[in-house]
């Protein structure tokens, strides 16, 4: 499972958009970070041509992958160029993957790159 999402990842710095096709089972569902929702395979792949129209990810960084059963959870860095502003997160993503190795269901969750340390570091 890591090593697909890996591959996903850099897809998306490389715009393979035949990765992404392979990546995702028919019936899936991808529920982004900051709200937007896709249901289906067809969706999904209209939103990752448009966005990549609007845009290119500069990296997708992989800082660790936790494996049970058929589900991952992945934390990473995430900096992209969107209309031409650049923006960086850190998040992690929650993948439910089937019988096949497709991802059936996945989550993104946000958080801010910039920590403060209030009490010192």
């Amino acid at each position: 499972m890591e090593e697909i999402i890996r591959r996903y990842f850099l897809a998306w710095i490389q715009a393979d958009m035949e990765t992404v096709r392979n990546t995702f089972s028919e019936d899936a569902v991808y529920s982004e970070c900051y709200g937007p929702e896709y249901h289906g395979l067809v969706q999904i792949l209209r939103w990752f041509r448009d966005w990549n129209d609007r845009g290119r990810v500069l990296e997708w960084t992989v800082k660790r992958v936790i494996e049970n059963g058929r589900t991952a959870v992945a934390e990473w860095y995430f900096r992209c160029e969107y209309d031409g502003v650049t923006d960086a997160f850190d998040g992690v993503t929650i993948a439910d993957f089937d019988g096949d190795m497709k991802i059936t269901r996945l989550c993104e969750f946000q958080s801010k790159a910039e920590h403060c340390y209030p009490y010192g570091a």
